[in-house]
């Protein structure tokens, strides 16, 4: 049979062979590639930024503060330090970056397929949250140094676009020490160097296997992973790494075991929340002062670092062991006799909330605001010993009640403050007039609205903490008004002085006389003597104070002073509800025991200044009544709890005596 032909002549075409049809695909899929590659670096390299500026730093200026002692509180804004130099570092500082991000580093070109592949995997059936990118060490520092932090996956695009753009630049010992020189290791610190000195103190040359290893690890997460904000976090990370280290041939099993024995010590600057509370309240001051920095900043501040410690421990020891009764927050703040700010804490836990309780909370005040009630009344004539009777009173149509629901009739204006009696601290703000009493409070260093209501007698008043440790501090300096600051000076890094608060006109007008000044101080040492705030002894100081509770027990406060420094503690609920029992007397006074027992031998403090005035004996004839009522066990002992008297509608008046 003859060969069959097309009917055009021609022979059918010959079948491929196998080479021939790999051969075909391989080069239509390679024009088609090319041609994908085109229109890929078309339309995403349209828009991409300008790469010249690579060696070039944009950051925002830092704000460095100090305390009085020159030690470091914070710093605001970026920090860099000058790059390192790879060759410095131990191999294990880069190797641990290697290990933990990018274990094919040496051997790709700017991205790992398979990481790739991985993550839109992940992306596929995770859709709705965060997009993850398979990033390499040279698309991360891409986009640190190019891009914006935006996931999607037009900046995922040009993330790889320059990457390839960076290797075929440089060399892989380039690029890696571009990358740990710029990278963010959060608290405002950029690079290995600022990072190695920001949490240990140290250049990044004397790093450890295991500081690297944490280092490392805050890569996936500076802020989740902050050895600061959470230390055992941060360890179970760096953890991991060590594995990895091991891994890769970065380091033995056994260099990693000797890694896991030894602690890694965070500096002490950075080993708690220290003063982030003070560092927000005159970071703000700093801008309001000078404007926004426009270079590196150095701010001397008034805080004293070593007794911040000890007000933190303080708290922080206090609330824990007050959350039983309800407690949720507190807060505390401690000023010299000129204002200078010492210590300051504005909640039980920064990380948790930084909501600042010292400046921006307003609670009443409750029986701590007696003091400015009695001072108004000793200026008018009165003195500590001036007979005065506890018994029902009724002032229009409030009825103020003792807590115990007794009176204990006749008695001493001191001992009435001594034991917060509700009935005479009202009946006396009414004599005096409240109008005046406020006057007072006001010029001692209450900044607030003070309403006139009787009730603001038993301190129906809302005020921060910051205002009455102020209006307490001419009570300890010997008369003199006060107002709190914490800047001393703000100088450029260069050194060029832009703001000194000594060269600022402040008003040191006395605002005690005598002996208005020496009555109070003598009433105020017995509250802590023989009254409500015996807990707040401090033994071999010379004491003085108040405390506070507001109604239902929402607020408990004590404010108390020695010679030329003061202290106030608040302790309370954000939501403003009502603790099991927790009264000024009790919690507070013991933190602030605490806290000025580990402060006042630093201090050096004086006795309260302007000595004791003996005062004119009652005019009334006969020994003080209230020796004749109580013996000394009852009189400092707690009272019986009675049902409660319900507050006035219109204020919240306190009906506490402690």
């Amino acid at each position: 049979m003859a060969n069959a032909r097309q009917s055009d002549g021609r022979r059918p075409a010959e079948p491929r062979t196998l080479f021939q049809t790999l051969l075909y695909w391989a080069a239509l899929i390679g024009v088609w590639g090319l041609i994908f590659l085109a229109a890929f670096f078309a339309v995403f390299a349209i828009d991409l930024p300008d790469t010249s500026g690579l060696n070039s730093v944009k950051r925002q200026p830092s704000v460095s503060y100090l305390d009085r002692s020159g030690g470091l509180v914070g710093v605001r804004g970026s920090q860099f330090a000058p790059p390192v130099d790879l060759d410095t570092l131990p191999k294990y500082v880069p190797a641990a970056f290697v290990a933990i991000e990018d274990r094919w580093y040496y051997w790709h070109f700017g991205f790992n397929p398979w990481g790739i592949i991985r993550s839109q995997i992940y992306n596929a059936s995770h859709s709705g949250g965060p997009l993850r990118g398979g990033s390499t060490i040279t698309q991360q520092l891409a986009r640190n140094l190019f891009l914006t932090p935006n996931q999607n996956y037009r900046r995922k695009a040009q993330e790889l676009i320059l990457a390839i753009w960076l290797e075929a630049k440089f060399t892989k010992k380039e690029i890696l020490a571009l990358y740990l020189n710029r990278v963010n290791f959060g608290a405002g610190a950029y690079g290995i160097e600022a990072a190695s000195q920001r949490y240990f103190g140290k250049p990044a040359n004397q790093l450890s296997i295991g500081e690297s290893a944490l280092l490392a690890g805050m890569m996936k997460g500076p802020s989740r992973y902050n050895p600061v904000a959470s230390p055992d976090r941060a360890a179970k990370r760096a953890t991991v790494v060590l594995n990895e280290m091991v891994k890769t041939g970065a380091i033995t099993a056994l260099q990693r075991d000797e890694a896991f024995k030894t602690p890694v010590k965070v500096n002490p600057v950075w080993d708690s929340q220290r003063a982030q509370y003070f560092t927000d309240w005159v970071d703000e001051k700093v801008r309001s002062l000078v404007g926004e920095p426009t270079e590196d900043l150095v701010v001397e501040t008034t805080l004293d670092l070593t007794i911040q410690t000890a007000a933190e421990k303080a708290l922080a020891r206090g609330v824990e062991a007050a959350k039983p009764l309800g407690v949720q927050q507190g807060a505390l703040i401690a000023l010299d006799g000129e204002g200078r700010v010492r210590a300051y804490i504005g909640g039980a836990q920064y990380s948790e909330s930084q909501f600042d309780r010292v400046t921006q909370a307003q609670r009443q005040a409750g029986s701590a605001f007696k003091p400015f009630v009695y001072l108004t009344a000793m200026e008018q004539g009165r003195t500590p010993n001036t007979p005065v009777v506890d018994e029902p009173l009724k002032i229009g149509s409030w009825e103020p009640k003792n807590y115990t629901g007794k009176y204990l009739g006749p008695m001493v204006l001191q001992s009435a403050l001594a034991q917060s009696i509700n009935t005479v601290a009202a009946r006396l703000a009414n004599e005096v007039g409240t109008a005046n009493v406020a006057a007072t409070a006001r010029r001692l260093g209450i900044t607030s609205h003070i309403q006139l209501d009787p009730s603001m007698a038993l301190g129906a008043v809302e005020v921060s903490p910051l205002e009455m440790a102020q209006a307490y501090a001419p009570f300890s300096n010997g008369g003199f008004a006060t107002h709190a600051y914490g800047i001393e000076r703000i100088r450029t890094a260069t050194g060029k002085i832009l703001y000194d608060h000594g060269l600022e006109k402040t008003d040191r007008a006395v605002v005690i006389g005598t002996p208005a000044l020496q009555y109070m101080n003598q009433m105020l040492r017995q509250v802590v003597v023989s009254g409500t705030g015996t807990r707040a002894q401090v033994k071999g100081y010379d004491i003085a104070g108040k405390t506070g509770t507001t109604s239902d027990y929402r607020d408990a406060w004590f404010v108390g002073y020695t010679g030329g420094f003061v202290s106030a503690v608040w302790l309370g609920r954000d939501d403003n509800t009502p603790m099991r029992k927790v009264a000024g007397g009790g919690a507070p006074a013991t933190i602030w025991r605490e806290f000025m027992g580990g402060a006042l031998p630093r201090l050096k403090a004086q006795a309260i200044p302007g000595g004791f005035i003996e005062p004119p004996p009652p005019e009334a004839p006969g020994a003080d009544p209230i020796g004749e009522l109580l013996d000394p066990a009852a009189a400092t002992a707690k009272p019986e709890r009675l049902e409660k008297p319900r507050p006035p509608e219109k204020s919240k008046a306190e009906d506490i005596p402690y």
